[in-house]
C-alpha cells in the first residue's frame, strides 16, 4: 500500500493534530506501509513512537506492538485514545487483564476495531494467542525497545530472542519494523539478524540532543553529594525533575531529605506495590509531584515532555542505561540538565554484584563499565564522547559549550610522539589486549601477568612510566576518539589500529590531548567552578587563593595539605566566606580543634578578599536533616563510644556494614573523631594496619580509590582501607 507525500501530511494532521513530520519519520512510515522490514533508532523524544501509530492506523488488520513493560504499553494506548477519541482504536493484552476483559479486546480486533495492540513477548508464547493472531488480519508487528533482543544491548531480555519464532508462528510474510533508541553498530546488526529482517530498509538518526547540558560531579560522599542536588533543584523551583538511584533505599532517603527541603518528590521503585506505584506515576504527570527519585524501573515510556533536569545521584552501569535515562529530559526541545555523581567506588560496588555471574556475562558488564568510567573521568566534549559512542561523528565545537568540559576546558599538549610508541605497542603486542593492560605494559607495572608472558623484559615495556597511567590512559582514551585506534567489541575490547593510526605510525603528524579528570585528587571544587552550571555560588577565585594558604600551612606544620583542609571544606569557605572561628565552625569537615589549629590564617585572608573585592556575605545555604538520620548518627558515635562491635551497630541502625562505613566516613570527614581501635585490633592484621596507615601518612589524597590501586598488590581490600582511613582521619587530620 502506498501513500503519497500530501496523503501522509493529511493523515499526520487528522489523527495527530500535527503539520510537519520530524526528521525521517515520513520515510520510515512510509518504508512500513510499502511492506518492508523496516530498522529504526532514533534517540529518546525523537519520535519513534508516530513511526507505527500512523501506518497501523492507515492499514488494513491490527498492528501488534510487542513492548517491555505493562507501564508502557498504558502509557502508549492512553496517549493514542486520547489523539483518537476513539477507545476501541487501542488495547493491550497482558497479565494484567481479567478473562473477560482479554475476550473484549479480541471482540475488538476480530471487528476491526483495533489498529494498535500492544502485548509483551510473553503473551505471544502462548499457543491459544498464536492460534488467535492466526485468524485475524495483522498488518505488521513493531518491536519497540529492541536493545533488549541484544546480549551486547544494555537491557537484555532473553524472551526477546523468541519473538521471530512467535512471527513465524503466526505469518511469515508480516512485515517487522524494530525500533530503538539506544543502539551501538554491533546491538543494531544484532537486532537485524535475529529478527530474520530480510532486505530492511534501516533509519539512524542523529544520537545528538542538543538542548540538554551535560555534567559530571565528583561524589565525595553522601552528605556533600545530597546537598548538592538539593542545590541544584532550589536553583530551578517547581520544575520536574528525575533523580536515579541504584537501590530501593535511597530513593526513600533521597526523597525524605528532598521532602524537608520543600521540595515535592516521591520515591519510587519495584518494591512498591502496583497501585503506589501508578499513583505516583500518574502525580508526576500530573504535576503534583515535582522530582521523582527512581530506580531504573522508573521512566521507560513516560511521556513528560518538560522535565527539565535528570540527576545520576549513582553512575549507570552502561552508556546506553546513561543516554536513555538522560533522554528523557528535555522532549519538548527546551533545556534540560543532565548531572550526574561519579566516584571509582560505585563502579567496583557494581561490579561486586558480578561476582556470581558466568563469565561472560561478567566481562560484557566489564566492558559496559569501562566505558561509563572513560565517560566520566574524560576531559572531551562529553556530546562528541556520547556520539562517537554510538558509531556517530561530531565536532566537538558544534557542542555550543553546552557540556562541562566544553564550559571549563583543560589545557592540552602535544603528544604526537607518545601516539606513534602507544600504535606502536599495540602493534607489537599482536592488537591482543586491552586499554588497561596497555597501560600497565606501557608505564611498567610488574604484575603477576606481565611476568607470566615474560612481558617485563621486552624492551618497549616501561617505556612512558614517566608520565603516569592517567596520562596514558587519557592518550588511548582521545586516540579512539580521533579514529587512530578503534576498539573490537566483539572481542571484548581488545583495542585494535586502524587504517589512519597505521598512517600516523608511519608518517607521524602533530596530536594534542587534554589529560583526564581524576576526580579523587581534584576534589568537588576543582571539577565544578561554573556557578550557573552548579547551582551554588563558589568563588573560584578564592577557592584558589586559599589552596595556597592550605599548601603553606601544610609546609608549616609538616603535613599534607589535605590534612589541615580538605576540598569540600575549602569549598565550603569560597562560596560561604566564613570570617570569625564561630563561622569556620558551621564549614563542612571543620572541627573545634581543626578551627583552632588552622583556621586563623584561612579567616584573615578571607576578610581581606572580601574588603578589597567588595563582597556581600550570602545568606547561609542551610539543608535541612531527615530527623531520623541525626539520630542514626548519634547512636554510631553512642555505640562506638561504648565500644560495640561494628556488625552490631550496622544490625541496630538497620544498615548494611558498608553503609554503616559510609556513615562513620560522612561523620569523621565533617570533623568528629571515632575512636575504632577496638574493632581493629580485633578485626585486622597489625601489619595491614600499619601498611595502610602508613600509606595515607605520605598520599597526596584521602582517597580510597588511590590507596585501593596502590595496595591491592598486597592483598588488601577496600573495606579494610576504608576502615584504616576512619582511623587514620580521626587520629590525624581531626
Amino acid at each position: 500500500m502506498s501513500y503519497s507525500s500530501s496523503d501522509l501530511h493529511e493523515a499526520l494532521k487528522k489523527y495527530f493534530g500535527f503539520d510537519s513530520f520530524k526528521d525521517r519519520q515520513e520515510e520510515i512510515v512510509q518504508s512500513i506501509l510499502t511492506g518492508h522490514d523496516t530498522l529504526v533508532i532514533m534517540p529518546t523524544g525523537g519520535g519513534k513512537s508516530l513511526c507505527y501509530q500512523l501506518p497501523a492506523i492507515l492499514s488494513e488488520g491490527t498492528a501488534i506492538i510487542i513492548s517491555p513493560l505493562i507501564a508502557l504499553m498504558k502509557n502508549q494506548v492512553d496517549s493514542i485514545r486520547s489523539y483518537s477519541g476513539e477507545d476501541k482504536i487501542a488495547h493491550f493484552l497482558n497479565s494484567s487483564l481479567s478473562k473477560t476483559q482479554v475476550r473484549e479486546v479480541k471482540v475488538d480486533i476480530v471487528g476491526g476495531e483495533t489498529k494498535l495492540l500492544f502485548v509483551a513477548p510473553e503473551t505471544l508464547t502462548k499457543e491459544e494467542n498464536i492460534a488467535f493472531f492466526k485468524s485475524v488480519p495483522v498488518s505488521f508487528v513493531a518491536v519497540d525497545e529492541a536493545h533488549c533482543i541484544s546480549e551486547w544491548g544494555h537491557d537484555f531480555r532473553p524472551e526477546y530472542r523468541r519473538i521471530r519464532e512467535m512471527i513465524h508462528g503466526i505469518n511469515d510474510q508480516i512485515p517487522v519494523i524494530a525500533l530503538t533508541a539506544t543502539a551501538t553498530p554491533k546491538v543494531k546488526s544484532d537486532i537485524a539478524k535475529n529478527l530474520a529482517m530480510s532486505n530492511q530498509n534501516v533509519f539512524v538518526s542523529s544520537f545528538n540532543r542538543g538542548n540538554l547540558y551535560y555534567e559530571v560531579r565528583p561524589k565525595i560522599n553522601k552528605d556533600q553529594t545530597i546537598r548538592e542536588i538539593v542545590q541544584i533543584i532550589k536553583k530551578q523551583p517547581d520544575e520536574s525533575g528525575i533523580i536515579y538511584v541504584q537501590s530501593r533505599k535511597s530513593t526513600e532517603e533521597i526523597s525524605q531529605v528532598l521532602q524537608v527541603n520543600g521540595i515535592k518528590s516521591a520515591p519510587y521503585h519495584a518494591g512498591l506495590d502496583a497501585k503506589t506505584r501508578s499513583r505516583v506515576q500518574d502525580n508526576f504527570l500530573m504535576e503534583e509531584i515535582d522530582v521523582i527519585v527512581a530506580t531504573i524501573a522508573f521512566g521507560m515510556g513516560i511521556d513528560k515532555p518538560d522535565v527539565r533536569f535528570v540527576i545520576h545521584y549513582n553512575i549507570p552501569k552502561s552508556i546506553e542505561n546513561y543516554y536513555q535515562e538522560t533522554g528523557r529530559g528535555g522532549r519538548d526541545g527546551l533545556v534540560g540538565k543532565c548531572f550526574a555523581f561519579y566516584a571509582y567506588k560505585d563502579i567496583l560496588r557494581l561490579e561486586k554484584f558480578l561476582k556470581d555471574k558466568p563469565l561472560s556475562e561478567r566481562e560484557l558488564s566489564a566492558q559496559l563499565m569501562e566505558e561509563v568510567v572513560a565517560y566520566s573521568e574524560t576531559s572531551q566534549c562529553r556530546r562528541k564522547f556520547l556520539l562517537h559512542y554510538f558509531g556517530e561523528e561530531f565536532a566537538s565545537e558544534n557542542c555550543n559549550k553546552n557540556c562541562d568540559n566544553c564550559q571549563r576546558p583543560k589545557a592540552t599538549q602535544e603528544v604526537g610522539t607518545e601516539l606513534r610508541h602507544a600504535i606502536g605497542i599495540v602493534k607489537e603486542l599482536n592488537q591482543n589486549y586491552g586499554i588497561k593492560f596497555l597501560v600497565e605494559y606501557i608505564t611498567g607495572r610488574n604484575t603477576q601477568e606481565m611476568k607470566n608472558y615474560k612481558f617485563d623484559i621486552k624492551k618497549s615495556f616501561g617505556i612512558g612510566k614517566e608520565q603516569g597511567a592517567l596520562f596514558w590512559h587519557s592518550l588511548l582514551r582521545q586516540s579512539l576518539l580521533g579514529n587512530y585506534l578503534r576498539k573490537d567489541i566483539e572481542q571484548y575490547g581488545l583495542i585494535k589500529v586502524t587504517p589512519g593510526g597505521a598512517e600516523f605510525l608511519e608518517k607521524g603528524g602533530e596530536f594534542s590531548i587534554s589529560i583526564n579528570h581524576d576526580y579523587s585528587k581534584e576534589g568537588a571544587a576543582d571539577a565544578v567552578t561554573s556557578t550557573a552550571a552548579k547551582g551554588g555560588a563558589l568563588d573560584d577565585t578564592l577557592f584558589k587563593i586559599l589552596k595556597d594558604v592550605r599548601l603553606s600551612e601544610a609546609k608549616k606544620h609538616g603535613v599534607k595539605p589535605w590534612i589541615v583542609f580538605m576540598d569540600p571544606s575549602l569549598q565550603d569557605m569560597a562560596t560561604y566566606y566564613p570570617t570569625s572561628m564561630d563561622d569556620m565552625l558551621n564549614i563542612s569537615g571543620v572541627s573545634k580543634g581543626k578551627a583552632n589549629r588552622y583556621a586563623a590564617p584561612f579567616i584573615e585572608e578571607i576578610k581581606e578578599y572580601i574588603e578589597v573585592n567588595n563582597i556581600e556575605k550570602p545568606t547561609d545555604f542551610v539543608m535541612k536533616q531527615v530527623a531520623d538520620k541525626s539520630k542514626a548518627k548519634v547512636a554510631i558515635i553512642q555505640g562506638i563510644d561504648r565500644k560495640i562491635p561494628l556488625e552490631d551497630i550496622a544490625t541496630s541502625s538497620n544498615m548494611s556494614l558498608e553503609e554503616l562505613m559510609d556513615e562513620m566516613n560522612i561523620i569523621v570527614s565533617s570533623g568528629t573523631k571515632l575512636n575504632i581501635n577496638y574493632y581493629l585490633e580485633d578485626q585486622l592484621d597489625e601489619d595491614v594496619i600499619e601498611e595502610i596507615y602508613d600509606y595515607f601518612g605520605e598520599a597526596d589524597s584521602e582517597s580510597i580509590e588511590d590507596a585501593f590501586a596502590e595496595l591491592k598488590e598486597e592483598d588488601i581490600t577496600m573495606d579494610e582501607i576504608q576502615l584504616v582511613r576512619i582511623k587514620f582521619l580521626s587520629d590525624v587530620v581531626n
